[in-house]
């Protein structure tokens, strides 16, 4: 319209329409309910090559892996309200460089298990991995009678470093704080009887596996400690051929404390109960009581720039001879890894085999690390504040030695890594060790058996951000 000219009939219409348009518009803006106000994200990217020398620690025949493995985490925190958030925990591209295939494992295998997703049917040839996989999603939301979360979460990592495992599981959490003192009360749902094809097969009641907790933590300038009763109730073997339950009880308690420049954490987890109690007498099937030792004790002496120190850890074995006793619960788990070698989780991060050895028949070593000791001398250096050397030495033995074999003693490691940090945020680590493997890789019956050394060279680039 130029300019001082009257507006037509319909100019004036379509600014009429605007008008209430934009005033329903405000209407609904102010009238609606508010929403996440606040979202916090966090997560990691990382990228690691390595080379693996003698994974099955033989003599001759020998073999090597290399390949390059990449994972990406995503962990976004909806602030709803006060005291209301909900947590989520995206996981992507967890694969191998250059692997298209779907990276669960196939049921009757070894393989690797590279992320939750469900066994497959043996000789399956599943393709095109997920590529993203939501492993948490709780709320978390405060009462009068503490804090809930309730949802998928991780579960498995109580106390120190010792024992702990990743598994993002249902759980209801309830926290209550009393000044230092937070008292904790956990219900777990780990099997679902329902979704499995048995149910409807031999129409089995209460067939799941619950697990129920109650912990206490008490916190002090200068350290923390804790207690954890849990109880765990598996009814899984009811859809056994011969139906049994498992009942078992779990203690664990633990202690993270500063002495000056010495810092010292200790854990001991003990389980007891019946890990199989028959609901009828069978042949050839015995009851099998739980008794299961674990414990850990670490000590670090922090020199300015400079640290060392030394741990001890021990899971218990079976006693090959008494079927009667479970002695190898849990095992030292996947979050405890001071070596690169002997059951560690970042030689599995490159995506190889969950195992070391196999040489002459022997029980390999899972990254589980049951019915094993360690001795583990470790020190480092900050050369700079971008800058770290460390190293560690590392004898390990089976904690029962099975039938037959020759000696007890799983080997002698040797690490060192340097880390640099790009970034506050980014670092690249170089990592090597070297595996000069005991007479426990002879196996059984066989004096004369060989086997060999093994090393490892990794290198890894980590974004946390």
């Amino acid at each position: 319209m130029p300019v001082g000219a009257e507006p037509t009939k319909q100019e004036e219409k379509m600014k009429k329409f605007l008008v209430v348009l934009l005033s329903l518009g405000l209407i609904a803006a102010f009238s609606m309910p508010a929403s996440a106000a606040d979202v916090k994200v966090s997560g990691s990217y990382n990228l690691q090559g390595g080379y693996d020398s003698n994974p099955e620690l033989r003599d001759t025949d020998k073999y090597s892996k290399t390949a390059f493995y990449n994972a990406i985490r995503i962990m976004p925190v909806f602030q709803v309200a006060e005291g209301l958030t909900f947590t989520m925990r995206f996981d992507a591209q967890e694969k191998v460089w250059g692997d298209s295939a779907w990276r669960g494992q196939t049921a009757g295998t070894n393989d690797d298990v590279m992320s939750s997703r469900p066994q497959t049917a043996a000789g399956g040839t599943p393709k095109i991995q997920e590529n993203i996989e939501i492993e948490y999603g709780f709320v978390s939301f405060n009462t009068a009678v503490g804090k809930f979360d309730v949802g998928y979460m991780n579960a498995d990592g109580w106390g120190t470093a010792f024992f702990n495992q990743s598994n993002p599981r249902p759980r209801i959490q309830l926290t209550k704080v009393f000044g230092p003192l937070s008292v904790l009360g956990v219900y777990e749902k780990r099997y679902e009887n329902v979704t499995s094809a048995a149910y409807a097969a031999n129409h089995a009641t209460d067939a799941d596996y619950d697990t129920y907790a109650l912990a206490a933590i008490y916190k002090w300038k200068a350290g923390q400690a804790g207690l954890m009763y849990k109880y765990w109730l598996n009814n899984q073997g009811r859809l056994a051929a011969n139906p049994f339950s498992s009942r078992i009880h779990q203690v664990a308690p633990y202690a993270i404390a500063k002495f000056g420049p010495v810092d010292v954490e200790a854990e001991v987890m003990y389980f007891f109960g019946k890990t199989r109690d028959l609901e009828a007498p069978a042949a050839g099937v015995v009851n099998q009581d739980a008794d299961t030792l674990n414990a850990g004790i670490k000590a670090t002496y922090n020199l300015g720039p400079a640290y060392f120190g030394a741990q001890y850890a021990y899971a218990s074995g079976n006693n090959p001879n008494d079927a009667t006793k479970n002695k190898q619960l849990n095992g030292l788990g996947i979050g405890y890894d001071p070596t690169l070698i002997i059951g560690g989780g970042l030689r599995q991060d490159i995506g190889y085999d969950n195992y070391l050895g196999g040489v002459n028949g022997t029980t390999a070593i899972q990254k589980t690390k049951q019915n094993l000791v360690f001795y583990n001398a470790f020190g480092g250096y900050n050369v700079t504040p971008k800058l770290n050397v460390a190293g560690s030495v590392t004898y390990a033995h089976v904690a029962s030695k099975p039938n037959g074999y020759q000696s007890s003693n799983v080997g002698i490691e040797v690490d060192l890594g340097v880390t640099y940090k790009i970034y506050d945020n980014l670092s690249y680590l170089v990592q090597g060790g070297y595996l000069f493997a005991g007479d426990y890789w002879k196996g059984a019956n066989n004096a004369n058996a060989k086997y060999g050394d093994e090393y490892v060279v990794i290198n890894k680039l980590t974004l946390n951000f």
